[in-house]
């Protein structure tokens, strides 16, 4: 009898918005932020097998260092049974760019293996253990669109988005410890209390949002840190409509409502640069967003 194999798509994310309110007790920070699926997606094949193990095409992502396998381990942990599963990525996200790739992977694997190990664990089970994995991975669980507040893990579905292309421009080069590195950047005046993103949130689905109405708490601080980046937002603020915006701590921009004809106009102001740019549609996998 052949093994079961489950074939899965790890969907990208793009904060349409993010506000960093202000550090809390436990380390982290309080955050509110629009959150986005869009069709860049990684594969993630997970089938039965004697031992765990993780393979990914990506670089230096292979084995117990991906975030897929602390998923595997936390899932069996909350089971109570030992992990068992042979885990297969197949990358198209860039990573480590505030696009959610590692997240997606491991969101998917909680998703297929819950399946492949018979669980039967509720959405609200899966979310708990989600969680513990990063303040994007429950979001990502569904993705479509949605208000993440708290850490960014605590989730309310909004209507779907209305602009339904988007393009992203990702620049070569990232650093090292990014997140922990971007948080210590900021600044007093890059902090404010959520209530542009809470005002996003309620506009969607009553009127047509745009990357000059976006926010990006990170913006200033990327600027000055990423490599490159300042230049290559340059470049695509010189051929685009609308400006781009930071996606989570960054490089990755967006610029939103994009068209084929702009994705080849910021291609080619790009080359050289060693940046790439991706046209995406919003969508939501789940289909749970309000119409």
């Amino acid at each position: 009898m052949a093994s079961e194999r489950l074939e899965l798509k790890a969907y990208a994310k793009v904060n349409l918005a993010l506000e960093v309110i202000g550090r809390r007790d436990d380390g982290y920070h309080n955050v509110a932020t629009v959150l986005q699926t869009v069709d860049l997606a990684d594969t993630v094949v997970i089938e039965e097998a004697d031992e765990l193990s993780v393979e990914c095409d990506g670089a230096g992502l292979s084995g117990k260092g991906n975030l897929a396998w602390k998923a595997a381990e936390a899932l069996a942990e909350r089971a109570g049974i030992v992990p068992r599963a042979r885990i297969r990525i197949d990358k198209r996200i860039p990573v480590a760019s505030g696009l959610g790739g590692g997240s997606a992977d491991a969101a998917a694997t909680l998703v297929g293996l819950n399946r492949l190990w018979g669980l039967e664990l509720s959405e609200a089970e899966l979310e708990e253990v989600a969680a513990g994995l990063g303040s994007d991975v429950p979001f990502l669980l569904t993705g479509g669109t949605a208000l993440g507040t708290g850490r960014g893990d605590e989730i309310v579905r909004l209507p779907r988005l209305s602009a339904a292309e988007l393009l992203l421009a990702v620049p070569g080069d990232s650093i090292d410890a990014k997140t922990p590195t971007m948080y210590q950047a900021l600044r007093a005046e890059d902090f404010s209390d959520g209530s542009r993103t809470r005002g996003i949130a309620s506009d969607l689905g009553q009127r047509a949002l745009t990357s000059g109405g976006c926010c990006n708490a990170f913006e200033r601080a990327a600027r000055e840190i990423f490599p490159g980046l300042a230049d290559v937002w340059d470049k695509v603020a010189g051929v685009t409509r609308h400006p781009p915006r930071l996606s989570g701590a960054g490089p990755a921009m967006f610029v939103m409502p994009s068209s084929e004809s702009e994705h080849i106009r910021v291609s080619e102001s790009l080359q050289g640069s060693g940046a790439a740019a991706y046209l995406v549609r919003a969508i939501s996998p789940s289909g749970r967003n309000e119409a």
